[in-house]
């Protein structure tokens, strides 16, 4: 098998070939003082007693010095022959088989459209054993089926082209392979074969670089890759609730879908905390960037919304605390949050945005309203004044609070996710946990989304016949002066027999509003009220006034005769508490839990 034969044929060197062609005719057309380059690298001796002298008569290099004299010719001295290329040996004189046969890769030829077995290399020998040539390949070559590699070379010998397939596994495992199948041209006529065209004069060059260093450091990494992503996820999923709490008022339900495995794990996170007297507060945020440091900063920040949660601050105030933190705990990580609170009495959700995504709520007829501003800079930014805003939650409504994982597609405009959103909400119906997986299915949300979803739904049930019986409110207005003080416990001790509670905790609960009652008359300025509300589940009592001094529980001393009022709200009630109200002033609760029936 000579290379002469074989340069025509495969792709590139018939170009180089014929390159190479009319270099040389452009050579001899130059004229006879041109010097051909000597093989080897090496001047050739008669080539240099051939050039002639500037006269035009051969030069004697047997003659050297600087003779004179007549009849003497002078001598000529040596002139480097700059800008001449040595010569080297010609692709023509090398052996196609024995370059292929020293190749380190796996080399096979196959022929015609069945691809029979032409030749392979010692290499592809060694690797697979020896193959029988003119036999099909399907037959002979066993593993390039096994490859997935018989379809390519289809595709090879009907488009010309050559085509690769990268990281091909070997049977047993072992080996992986980068394949490249080149077609190449065979002559149509030869000596010892017929002369008419051969319909099947093409063939192609299988190559197989080994990869499987490549491959195994490529799995190593992707390994790795996992594991910082479970852990991750596992970190994640430990930091948000186990279980949402469940208040009387509300039906509430939440998911977290984590982005795909290509995509590594956010900070997306939400929670629930109950902080008494019936209200609500309800959170969800997103921390900027991917992995185990932003899910460390999330867990943080969950820790420190519940701290302020209990302080019971308006969502403004909450949200300048944590703005703050979150410059603290990672001056380059921001985070975006909303944070809300549920007042049943009001029927209102007032909230904060600290570069959120705005709440949507969906009334009983099906209208679709998003919370306006304000909306403040993301967490961690400072130098921002957050404000609260509150928009209506009536009964029958639905709210919805979600990260942008739900609505943020790439080149799309994320004001076209929050209409598709507001879309879905439209008609989504059932419970809280229905509606989420409705929405997270209506956005396109699955197991291979590009980035995580935190989403949480709360209902404002509409409660009618017998379930409504077990919801009532009373209120109040305190006039006067220390005369406000009886009337107050008659009121209380006339709604509650009305609402059937046992003896004992009728006398409880007219305790602690005469207490509360006479803590806001003594400590207090109106307007004040005094409010009872029953749910499911507990009783509460409520004072408000207009001073905003808060009360705190201390230790009476026995000569006292005031101070012991809050001591004893707190010992006979199941919690109480106290809060600064928005128009100013405060108000003091207390709840004591029904008995189970």
């Amino acid at each position: 098998m000579n290379f002469t034969r074989w340069s025509a044929r495969f792709p590139g060197t018939q170009r180089r070939a014929a390159a190479r062609t009319e270099h040389a005719a452009a050579q001899a057309k130059r004229g006879e003082g041109s010097v051909p380059a000597a093989r080897g690298g090496r001047a050739d001796p008669g080539t240099e007693r051939s050039a002639p002298a500037a006269d035009g008569r051969p030069a004697d290099p047997t003659v050297c010095g600087t003779g004179s004299g007549s009849g003497t010719t002078p001598a000529v001295a040596p002139v480097p022959r700059t800008g001449v290329t040595a010569a080297v040996p010609t692709p023509e004189e090398l052996s196609v088989r024995e370059v292929l046969g020293r190749l380190p890769a796996l080399v096979a030829l196959v022929h015609g459209p069945e691809h029979r077995v032409a030749y392979v290399n010692d290499a592809y020998t060694a690797g697979f054993g020896a193959r029988t040539p003119g036999a099909p390949a399907h037959e002979a070559l066993p593993e390039l089926g096994e490859l997935g590699l018989l379809p390519l070379l289809d595709q090879v010998q009907r488009s010309g082209k050559p085509r690769t397939a990268k990281n091909r596994t070997a049977p047993g495992g072992t080996s992986s392979y980068t394949v490249t199948c080149s077609p190449v041209e065979f002559p149509r006529s030869a000596p010892g074969r017929d002369p008419e065209p051969d319909p099947g004069h093409t063939g192609i060059l299988i190559h197989l670089a080994d990869v499987t260093d490549h491959a195994e450091a490529v799995e190593r990494l992707r390994a790795s890759e996992r594991r910082q992503r479970e852990a991750a996820v596992t970190l994640q999923r430990s930091l948000l609730p186990q279980e949402l709490e469940q208040p009387d008022d509300l039906r509430i339900a939440a998911t977290y879908q984590p982005g795909g495995t290509e995509a590594a794990v956010g900070g997306d996170w939400y929670d629930v905390i109950t902080l008494g007297a019936g209200r609500t507060a309800l959170v969800i945020g997103d921390v900027m960037g991917r992995g185990v440091r932003a899910a460390a900063v999330m867990g943080q920040l969950r820790t420190a919304v519940r701290a302020y949660a209990r302080l019971d601050l308006p969502p403004h105030e909450v949200l300048q605390l944590l703005d703050g933190l979150a410059a603290e705990i990672d001056a380059s990580q921001i985070a975006t949050c909303v944070y809300a609170v549920h007042d049943p009495n009001e029927g209102l959700l007032a909230y904060a945005s600290a570069g959120h995504l705005p709440i949507l709520v969906r009334d009983e007829d099906g209208t679709v309203r998003r919370a306006a501003d304000p909306t403040g800079p993301p967490l961690g930014t400072g130098g921002w004044l957050h404000t609260s805003g509150t928009i209506a939650l009536g009964p029958g409504s639905t709210a919805v609070l979600y990260t942008d994982g739900l609505v943020e597609r790439r080149g799309e405009d994320i004001d076209e996710g929050v209409a598709a959103l507001e879309r879905a909400l439209s008609g989504a119906q059932g419970t809280p946990a229905v509606i989420c997986d409705r929405l997270m299915r209506a956005l396109g949300v699955d197991a291979d989304h590009d980035d995580d979803v935190a989403v949480m739904v709360l209902q404002q049930p509409a409660r009618t016949g017998a379930d409504a019986e077990l919801f009532h409110n009373a209120a109040l207005e305190l006039l006067g002066g220390i005369e406000a003080a009886p009337r107050a416990r008659a009121f209380a001790q006339g709604v509650l027999a009305s609402w059937r509670f046992p003896v004992e905790l009728c006398d409880l609960g007219v305790l602690a509003a005469s207490e509360l009652v006479a803590n806001s008359l003594q400590h207090g300025t109106p307007p004040m009220r005094l409010r009872l509300r029953r749910t499911d589940r507990r009783l509460i009592i409520e004072v408000t006034d207009g001073d905003d001094h808060l009360p705190r529980r201390r230790r009476a001393e026995p000569a006292d005769e005031t101070g012991r009022g809050i001591s004893i709200v707190a010992t006979i009630a199941s919690s109480w508490g106290c809060r600064r109200t928005p128009g100013g002033g405060k108000a003091v609760w207390c709840e004591f839990a029904l008995p189970e029936k």
